[in-house]
């Protein structure tokens, strides 16, 4: 049978049937945009139990810890925090025997486990719950995440036990991480290190924070402190005070 032109013509939508069309379509619109919206904006920071277990998120989908690692050396912002989160969650980390708020994915027999323990009792001391991070072959990666009230940062430890240079330690780090911890265990010059610092902001367009624990003091410099035309007498004060 052959359909004429007139059994095939299309008849206009009435107002009613095209209200219920656009209905539909924003529906679909909303519900599409949806998980993307909470993907780039919702990171809140869920508290964990005493006892080191983590809450699971829902929808996450764990590849292994070493592809995680890797993974933050391409987010940023919002995605960087929740892939931080992700590795908290869905990380096997222990509650280290005998220590408080110190978590480790590592075995307590690992080479460099007291340099990274006396360090996380350096961060502990100054109000951080640490986490030990393992250090998979073939990937560079950082040693901790510092969680305190709710923020996540990811550092990178370089204990410095001598007269070896604070510059070519900064330098190693890059790459790993935009946050550095110098874990200083041995005298060294204020105003040099301040110098090194500095450099080390000016090289690495990426770095965010240099943390120095010395002793019972914390000292956070970041690219704003920086700018600070006071900056090297502040330093030079807080470290030899």
């Amino acid at each position: 049978m052959v359909l004429s032109d007139k059994m095939c013509t299309v008849l206009p939508l009435g107002k009613t049937q095209i209200y219920l069309v656009f209905r539909s379509l924003i529906r679909t619109f909303a519900n599409r945009m949806k998980p993307a919206i909470i993907e780039d904006i919702v990171f809140d920071f869920e508290p964990f139990e005493e006892d080191g277990s983590a809450l699971m998120a829902a929808e996450a989908s764990w590849r292994g810890m070493a592809i995680e690692l890797q993974e933050l050396h391409y987010l940023k912002g919002a995605r960087f925090i929740k892939q931080l989160k992700l590795i908290l969650d869905y990380g096997e980390f222990h509650p280290v025997e005998g220590e408080t708020n110190i978590f480790s994915a590592i075995s307590e027999q690992s080479d460099d486990f007291d340099n990274l323990i006396n360090a996380a009792r350096k961060a502990v001391e100054h109000g951080y719950r640490v986490y030990i991070l393992p250090n998979p072959k073939g990937i560079r990666t950082a040693d901790f995440i510092f969680e305190r009230k709710g923020v996540c940062k990811l550092f990178d430890l370089k204990t410095i036990t001598g007269k070896n240079s604070v510059d070519n330690r900064l330098s190693d780090s890059v790459g790993q991480t935009n946050r550095v911890l110098l874990h200083m265990t041995a005298d060294y010059n204020p105003g040099t290190l301040a110098r090194s610092i500095k450099r080390y902001f000016e090289l690495n367009p990426y770095a965010r924070e240099v943390l120095v624990y010395k002793g019972k003091k914390e000292i956070s410099v970041t690219r704003k402190s920086l700018e600070d035309t006071n900056f090297f007498r502040t330093f030079i004060r807080r470290y030899a005070k």
